[in-house]
């Protein structure tokens, strides 16, 4: 019974992890575009690290330890390995979304300093990097492609 826990703890801390990194550079974008020391940009500023602080980072944080959980009670109990194809890509796909997730930190540590030197453009391309990851992620869960072969 604990395990069906902690599978529903990885997935809201999953969707929350993911709606931080969808929504911050959408952030990013209007800031961007934003005189900078002026009231809207000083608003984003707030908005941009407790969005970061107090969502993205301990969201990231809980899927973590949630998803290694759930893959020792796998190796424990013989439902699947952490040596499948599905899961060895996975773990990598996940790896990068931590290093979107580092490159949030950077971008929001710049523009608190105003010393960001993006342009909104970037930011509207950043922007989808979060979703191609997550839609390769999650066909990698469901499909398992090549599970067993290994």
């Amino acid at each position: 019974m604990g395990y069906e826990y902690v599978k529903a703890f990885h997935l809201i801390a999953v969707m929350s992890w993911m709606a931080g990194l969808l929504y911050l550079p959408r952030l990013y974008v209007y800031r961007a575009e934003t005189d900078i020391g002026s009231v809207r940009a000083e608003t984003f500023k707030v908005m941009e690290g407790r969005l970061y602080g107090a969502i993205i980072n301990p969201a990231m944080a809980v899927t973590w330890l949630a998803g290694l959980g759930m893959v020792v009670y796998w190796e424990m109990n013989g439902i699947t390995s952490a040596r499948e194809f599905w899961f060895i890509a996975k773990f990598i796909l996940v790896l990068a979304m931590s290093g979107v997730t580092g490159m949030q930190s950077r971008h929001v540590k710049n523009f608190a300093s105003d010393s960001n030197q993006k342009s909104a453009r970037y930011f509207r391309i950043f922007n989808e990097v979060p979703t191609v990851l997550m839609i390769l992620i999650v066909t990698l869960v469901v499909v398992k492609p090549f599970q067993g072969l290994f």
